[in-house]
């Protein structure tokens, strides 16, 4: 069973990486959601050779299986156009549609331009909620990994003036539940979650924000006496210092920019982005539309890769 790929923003680097992923002698399965005349455009672009199947089982280097969705309109490589916007949600749409009908084993997602699809009159915040939206899940979790280091949100793209007010009980309750359960099918038998504080230096015993006293800790208690295995809450100063990292499967930061430059410092290109939560697997390259690359062969599939790789081993674990 194939792999969902949406390669994202039409004018972005998604298609090139389809491309060129396609001209290595042993790929994955992917099935790639995108209008056939696109990757044949652009793939001439990139003076590369490619055959067109639409079916979900590529034979031969150079093949790419497609789920046809068509272009609203005529793409140029790089330049944004707001016209397009439906075209990557409906890819998203039919993507996710297989995925929970049991016909792709998981959902790739390449590169999407948030401010395009918001300019034309779409409200769209990210792929992670998107994705709880249209599958009707209650509630997902946003989490990064790369080699020795992965980071879980307990809020995503909100403005930082949002967060405080987004740190509640049951929210957050439900976020660690998630994390918790999906580490246990991932094969570790007691996850050792870090938790960071929301305020500086933790809130330094309420001088400095009332949220761990009066949310976090208290909830970090009660889940550590129902069997859970957490530590904090944490100053994020010293969150992601070695010591502090002994042992952790997964640091929990409380918003967006609280966590990821730490990882992407430590692995961009090389670190995958996974929804935890949701009813099938989904991950994603850790980059974005790179548009002025597109076309240019001059990208790397690092990312891309490393999130095929983590995947198959989601697919893996999901099949024992």
């Amino acid at each position: 069973m194939a792999i969902a790929f949406t390669p994202g923003e039409p004018a972005g680097i998604g298609p090139d990486l389809a491309i060129i992923y396609a001209q290595q002698k042993s790929c994955k399965n992917l099935l790639v959601f995108s209008d056939p005349d696109l990757l044949i455009k652009r793939a001439k672009k990139l003076n590369l050779s490619i055959k067109i199947k639409e079916s979900d089982t590529a034979s031969t280097q150079g093949e790419i299986c497609v789920f046809p969705i068509k272009l609203k309109t005529d793409t140029k490589t790089g330049i944004l156009n707001a016209d397009n916007s439906h075209f990557v949600l409906e890819a998203l749409n039919s993507a996710t549609q297989f995925c929970l009908e049991s016909k792709c084993n998981a959902l790739l997602t390449g590169p999407v331009h948030k401010g395009i699809i918001n300019q034309a009159g779409i409200e769209f915040t990210g792929h992670t909620e998107y994705l709880a939206k249209i599958s009707h899940t209650e509630q997902t979790v946003m989490m990064l990994a790369t080699k020795g280091l992965s980071v879980a949100l307990a809020t995503t793209h909100l403005p930082l003036s949002e967060v405080p007010k987004n740190i509640r009980l049951n929210s957050l309750n439900k976020t660690i539940t998630i994390i918790h359960q999906s580490l246990l099918h991932q094969g570790i038998n007691k996850p050792a979650i870090l938790v960071c504080g929301l305020n500086p230096h933790a809130g330094e015993d309420g001088y400095l924000g009332r949220e761990e006293i009066e949310i976090i800790n208290p909830l970090i208690d009660k889940l550590n006496q129902q069997g859970y295995h957490l530590i904090g809450s944490v100053p994020a100063d010293t969150a992601f210092t070695p010591d502090s990292l002994k042992g952790i499967d997964v640091v929990l930061c409380m918003y967006h920019d609280q966590g990821l430059p730490v990882l992407k410092t430590l692995g961009f290109k090389k670190s995958v982005n996974v929804t935890l939560g949701l009813p099938f697997i989904r991950t994603s390259v850790d980059h974005g539309t790179a548009l002025k690359l597109a076309g240019t062969g001059n990208i790397s599939l690092g990312s891309f890769n490393t999130a095929l790789k983590y995947t198959q081993k989601l697919i893996d674990h999901a099949s024992d």
